[in-house]
């Protein structure tokens, strides 16, 4: 199945949107309907949450952007900016064999 790279850039000075939607965006990820193969928050210098980067296999690029879409902190308005990109695992943990 084809592999995406999911890149969410929070807006500036967001962290207060970020805690608040934190809990339903965690079970929004653990109940999504793609195959998540990782996921996490990325950091600014400061060490401050500065948005989200997800590996997804998915079937088509459509299937991640709806979920990108109805994630709760895409719906709070908390990214600035969403990027999609199709992506392959060669090497570590996660490739194939």
């Amino acid at each position: 199945m084809p592999e995406f790279i999911l890149f969410c850039h929070d807006r500036k000075d967001s962290l207060a949107l970020r805690l608040k939607t934190r809990d339903e965006h965690l079970a929004y990820v653990a109940s999504a309907d793609v195959d998540i193969l990782l996921a996490g928050p990325i950091f600014d210098g400061e060490d401050n949450p500065a948005g989200s980067l997800f590996v997804i296999a998915a079937a088509k690029k459509s299937d991640v952007q709806s979920f990108a879409d109805n994630d709760p902190y895409a719906l709070a308005g908390l990214f600035e900016t969403v990027e999609i990109r199709p992506y392959r695992i060669v090497a570590g943990a996660l490739a194939p064999k």
